[in-house]
């Protein structure tokens, strides 16, 4: 029984160009799956972004279609400035003496204006 190398070398080189293949084939699949990721985040933050100029500019419209939309976005900022309010007391916060602004106990300076608060 002789063993035919030239088959066997034929045999790797066709299979490692096989693999070859796959792999590229597979990294230009994720390479278009991130460019697809990345554009539809960039798109959610435009959109987000246009939404929040829209509200800016027609929050206190009285005769706005989106009416309750824009009663219940007021609604949730109240509750989450609560909810924040809640936290920062949870983790024993001071009050600027300058400016009023609440701040977390560690902080030296108050994020708002600046000033000392130690």
């Amino acid at each position: 029984m002789s063993i035919d190398f030239g088959k066997i070398k034929s045999d790797i080189v066709s299979a490692g160009k096989d693999i070859s293949a796959k792999a590229k084939e597979v990294s230009d699949t994720a390479k278009i799956k991130m460019d697809i990721r990345t554009k539809e985040d960039f798109l959610a933050k435009q959109y987000e972004a246009l939404g929040r100029q829209y509200y800016e500019a027609h929050k206190d419209d009285e005769d706005a279609a989106e009416k309750e939309y824009f009663a219940s976005i007021a609604e949730a900022q109240t509750e989450l400035e609560t909810l924040k309010d809640e936290l920062l007391t949870l983790q024993g916060a001071t009050i600027c003496p300058n400016c009023g602004e609440k701040q977390v106990s560690d902080d030296n300076y108050c994020k708002n204006c600046g000033a000392s608060l130690k």
